[in-house]
């Protein structure tokens, strides 16, 4: 896993390019045929052989522990294989579905299921489709839309048929927003993992055009800091292009763009908070767009992916840094103050490398306070804050993919030891309780829906080496 220079959780650039996953063994590739014979009867949401999956990754992975290698088998089973969809107009392809009443192909739930989908052999063309969905959805939305509308991906793209409220047919207004910009993270993770370069040939243009539009459209007073937004003005839906709950949203409020002429097509779409966790996630994506752009000998795309992220960390740096709360906080905007209310979203920049050493040394020590260090770490809020409920959807709840990403980015820093009580926590959690979205900070019990896609986390924190020794699984190194 790689986010800038160096050894990053154990596992360097280049052995992961090396890596090709036994993709030509051909063991593997009969046992993948019997693993997906069900999964292709998309609608039956029947479950994969689990016999064969479990064969399928004795070739992949590599634990001394049992249990280690039954939760593997559950997590490829429930969270990754088990949310396979075949094509349903308007998704021309096979597309990922996080589970539950989540039926449609959401933005960053995505992500994390591909990256842990392109370990097993055979499946690159599954993945060119699933991502090809987000840029067929791209060109759909520019032919209908106006020119400062263009390049947006939607936050998820439902099939015209799906069931309930969340009818694909109303792409057009619904949704008009966005989500966490996670998709080249994601595309760099597969890329890696499996080297098909087709797929960023194809896809690095419209990456681009997505991140352009997040400057455009998300950072309105140009200082390198993201906020939220939605076209259709409400601001629930907002607040769904993050963390749709968390309390540094509390203040948001809806305003026309500021540097935009008063019109029709400059109405109250835009929030007045830029928020830490989509400018890291936005930032950790310009670096892997940079680096991507660089392995297909684009030098123009990634000078201009350096010149965002460069940008973005001394906005970060000198605007959202907090001594006090020990992490990044939101900034409205308009007057440049912060918010002062700490989230699991002031964590997340430490991925995208943005803190300074002692920045870094200071969000370290605080994650190790009682204000974060719960019975069950990290709150999505501090436990300190007035708000704090252990059990409360992004106010005091800890979810599996935050904590994966917090502790990558302390291992990047060097604090392994921080990183691993955190990964160790969350994993002998869901080996306790179960896989699910979510998690009570203060009993662990499990919330939400059980087997969520991205919580697939869990597992991809220990195939990264971010726990101790005491849970240890490796992905086996290909002989070729």
């Amino acid at each position: 896993m790689t986010f800038g220079v160096g050894r990053i959780s154990g596992i360097t650039h280049r052995k992961m390019q090396r890596r090709s996953f036994l993709a030509g063994a051909a063991a593997s590739t009969l046992l993948l045929k019997s693993v997906f014979a069900q999964t292709e009867q998309a609608a039956a949401d029947q479950q994969p052989n689990k016999q064969d999956l479990t064969a399928l990754l004795k070739t992949l992975l590599v634990s001394e522990s049992q249990r280690l290698n039954e939760f593997a088998v559950d997590v490829y089973s429930t969270c990754v294989l088990g949310k396979i969809r075949a094509a349903d107009p308007p998704l021309a392809h096979a597309w990922l579905v996080p589970g539950g009443g989540y039926y449609a192909q959401w933005l960053w739930d995505t992500m994390f299921v591909a990256d842990l989908l392109s370990l097993l052999p055979g499946q690159v063309q599954l993945l060119r489709g699933v991502f090809q969905n987000f840029w067929d959805f791209q060109q759909r939305w520019d032919a209908a839309k106006p020119l400062p509308m263009h390049g947006m991906v939607a936050n998820y793209m439902a099939p015209f048929d799906a069931p309930g409220w969340r009818d694909g047919k109303q792409w057009r207004d619904f949704p008009a927003y966005s989500q966490a910009p996670l998709l080249a993270w994601g595309m760099e993770r597969v890329y890696l993992r499996n080297g098909d370069r087709e797929l960023l040939r194809v896809g690095l243009p419209a990456l681009e055009a997505f991140h352009e539009w997040y400057w455009r459209e998300r950072d309105i007073t140009n200082v390198g800091l993201i906020g939220v937004g939605d076209y259709s003005g409400d601001l629930q839906h907002a607040r769904y292009e993050t963390y749709d709950r968390e309390v540094d949203l509390d203040g948001l409020r809806m305003i026309p763009h500021p540097g935009r002429a008063a019109g029709v097509d400059n109405g109250a779409w835009y929030g007045n908070l830029a928020i830490p966790a989509n400018t890291a996630y936005l930032l950790l994506s310009e670096q892997a767009l940079e680096r991507m752009a660089n392995s297909l000998g684009d030098r123009s795309m990634a000078m201009r992916r350096h010149a965002r992220y460069q940008k973005g960390v001394q906005a970060m740096q000198q605007r959202m840094w907090d001594q006090e709360s020990g992490c990044f906080v939101a900034v409205d905007v308009l007057t440049g103050k912060q918010t002062g209310s700490p989230t699991i979203g002031g964590f997340i920049p430490l991925m995208a490398r943005v803190p300074t050493l002692p920045q870094a040394r200071t969000m370290a020590a605080a994650l190790d306070t009682s204000a974060w260090n719960t019975s069950l770490p990290i709150p999505t809020v501090s436990a300190m804050n007035r708000e704090y409920k252990p059990d409360e959807f992004w106010r005091g709840d800890v979810w599996p993919a935050p904590n994966y990403q917090v502790a990558t980015g302390l291992a990047l820093y060097g604090y392994r030891d921080t990183a691993a009580r955190i990964a160790d926590a969350t994993v002998a959690n869901a080996l306790k309780v179960g896989i699910s979205e979510h998690y009570n900070s203060a009993s662990g019990a499990p919330l939400g829906v059980a087997g969520l896609g991205m919580s697939a986390t869990i597992l991809t924190m220990i195939l990264d080496r971010l726990t101790s020794q005491r849970y240890r699984m490796y992905v086996r190194e290909s002989r070729g």
